[in-house]
């Protein structure tokens, strides 16, 4: 899944400096992911959770993560002399679509414990998010 450097050695992840786990780049705040391109051989991602398209590829890991930074801090710098906000803003509400039997069975347990269903929802939510972040 990772890219190699020249000597065909996968790279030294401690090395790196963005922050980073298997999907994900992460810099100053922001976020990025990590795609690949078998076809053409390249790394690419974009960053996420922001209100415009900013993108950026490499041939390897280490590369793929300066381009990622520089692409942050171009980011940041335009929306400084833009004055807005580069975060794309939560609302704290979404919609999920997770078929019939399982919304049905929601449902029935969240009753059993007296429960609506957002609340049962966001108790699901958060033990997802807390599980992940403790790894």
């Amino acid at each position: 899944m990772w890219a190699f450097d020249d000597s065909g050695r996968s790279p030294d992840f401690a090395s790196v400096g963005a922050a980073m786990n298997s999907n994900t780049l992460k810099y100053k705040g922001q976020i990025g992911s990590i795609e690949h391109d078998l076809d053409r051989g390249l790394l690419y991602g974009k960053l996420l959770f922001i209100n415009d398209l900013v993108t950026y590829e490499a041939e390897n890991l280490r590369n793929l993560e300066q381009e990622f930074q520089v692409s942050v801090d171009d980011y940041l710098a335009d929306c400084a002399e833009m004055g807005i906000e580069p975060n794309k803003p939560f609302k704290g509400s979404f919609n999920i679509r997770i078929g019939r039997d399982l919304h049905r069975k929601l449902a029935i347990k969240a009753a059993n414990e007296g429960l609506g269903l957002n609340e049962a929802v966001l108790r699901a939510v958060e033990g997802f998010v807390m599980r992940t972040d403790n790894h």
